[in-house]
């Protein structure tokens, strides 16, 4: 095991950001996803290590823009389907964070690597 030097936040949507996703395409009555559907694909971020509530919220209101459109583009590449305003109600709204203080690697074959997101990586792991 590894201990990193990042503290995580998870990300995971709730039942207003599914709506937003069922509202993309209309489907047959019983098709639409569900909140446990959806919450199976949460994201982990790796973020500095934050030892104060304070801190942590100013590092996510910092960074809170990057994070919801992230999430958005997961669902939907087209900007022009995305709600009208990005701002910190709607990230309230969409997503709920949880933080964890330590971020252990259990993986002790394989080294980590590190890629920049970008849209090509997020639809590659969507298809997988």
């Amino acid at each position: 095991m590894k201990l990193l030097n990042r503290s995580a936040l998870s990300v995971r949507p709730t039942r207003h950001f599914v709506d937003w996703i069922n509202a993309l395409e209309p489907t047959m009555e019983g098709d639409d996803l569900t909140l446990a559907d959806v919450e199976r694909e949460s994201t982990v971020y790796l973020i500095p290590e934050m030892d104060t509530p304070e801190a942590l919220e100013g590092f996510v209101r910092e960074r809170f823009l990057d994070i919801l459109e992230t999430e958005l583009r997961a669902w939907e590449e087209d900007e022009r389907q995305w709600p009208e305003a990005l701002d910190w109600a709607l990230f309230q709204r969409f997503l709920q964070v949880e933080h964890s203080y330590l971020a252990i690697d259990l993986d002790n074959e394989a080294a980590l690597e590190i890629s920049e997101v970008d849209d090509a990586l997020l639809l590659e792991t969507d298809q997988d």
